[in-house]
C-alpha cells in the first residue's frame, strides 16, 4: 500500500467497476452461441462442438477475469509486502 487504499479495497472496487460489462459480454456470446450449441437449424448439429467449446472457453475466461487473477494478484502483493 503505497497512498490511498488497501490492494484489497482496490481489487473489490474494481471487480464493481468491471462486473457488469465483462457479465454483459460474456453473456451475449454463450447466449449467441445457443441455439448452434442445441443443435437449431440446418446443419447446427456438425458445429455444435465448436459451439460447446466457445461457451466453455467464455465461461472458464469469465470465472478467471472476475476470480482466479485477482486473488492471484492479492497473494503476489501480499507476499511481496511482507
Amino acid at each position: 500500500m503505497q497512498a490511498g487504499i488497501s490492494c484489497r479495497e482496490a481489487l473489490v472496487e474494481a471487480g464493481c467497476i468491471r462486473l457488469r460489462p465483462i457479465l454483459m459480454t460474456s453473456l451475449a456470446i454463450v447466449f449467441g452461441m445457443l441455439p448452434i450449441a442445441l443443435g437449431l437449424g440446418p446443419g447446427a448439429e456438425a458445429r455444435a462442438p465448436m459451439a460447446h467449446a466457445i461457451i466453455g472457453g467464455v465461461i472458464t475466461s469469465t470465472l478467471l477475469t472476475l476470480v482466479v487473477v485477482p486473488t492471484v494478484y492479492e497473494l503476489i502483493h501480499a507476499r511481496r509486502s511482507h
